[in-house]
């Protein structure tokens, strides 16, 4: 799997700005509220899977039906969260992966036979979001929590595999729940979690896949966390 320098660039961004903040707060205190401030920051890495539904419905301008059945495939989470008590967190997600978004559709075209045509466009989906988290108190060492929020899904063609279509971003709406278990240290620890992201499905600027319809991957995630 190899990730563009454009995604690259906006991850390492993202991950700078989320560091940049914890030390911006921390500067503002005594030298001696550093500590305070690291033990808030959590870096999460997860694998998912990304399993996504199928949309189908009338084109919405020519009235023809028009399909689009993704692929499935796994990808990489990451999650960087300041939580300044159980009830109070803040997180920033890049979830990133790569599949196949396959069109069918029929042509507009009179007075000829209506062939469906099918399309598959490869496309990197690296979703940007933030949202609110809580945690519950740990009972045996393991604890649950839960998070929400929103942001926005970059939909962007691949050079070898998406046939010269335009990139577009989507309004990206989530929820994550799960469990988490403190291991070796208090400073690492193993966790997994269901997560769902809903969207408006890609068209790619293109009239004959504009369906418009609303859709949703379903994400199984397991993964690792250090606190600081």
């Amino acid at each position: 799997m190899i990730i563009a320098p454009r995604r690259l660039s906006i991850c390492a961004a993202l991950l700078s700005f989320a560091t940049l903040t914890a030390v911006a707060a921390a500067q503002a205190a005594p030298l001696s509220g550093l500590d305070k401030h690291l033990a808030r920051v959590n870096l999460v890495i997860s694998g998912s899977g990304i399993l996504n539904r199928q949309t189908s419905g009338p084109n919405a301008l020519y009235g023809t039906t028009t399909t689009d059945a993704p692929g499935n495939t796994v990808g990489a989470l990451i999650d960087i969260q300041y939580i300044k008590s159980p009830l109070i967190g803040l997180e920033v997600n890049v979830n990133y992966s790569r599949y196949v978004q396959n069109f069918t559709y029929t042509p507009e075209n009179p007075g000829t036979p209506a062939v469906p045509t099918l399309k598959g466009i490869q496309n990197d989906a690296v979703e940007y979001t933030v949202g609110w988290v809580f945690h519950t108190p740990k009972v045996f060492g393991i604890g649950t929590f839960a998070s929400g929020g929103a942001g926005a899904t970059d939909f962007v063609p691949t050079k070898g595999g998406g046939l010269q279509n335009l990139p577009q971003a989507r309004a990206t709406y989530y929820y994550n729940v799960g469990l988490e278990q403190q291991v070796f240290s208090p400073h690492f620890g193993l966790r997994a979690s269901f997560r769902q992201a809903f969207f408006l499905a890609p068209d790619f600027e293109q009239n004959y896949f504009k369906d418009l319809k609303r859709t949703y991957t379903t994400e199984p995630t397991v993964g690792f966390y250090l606190h600081f």
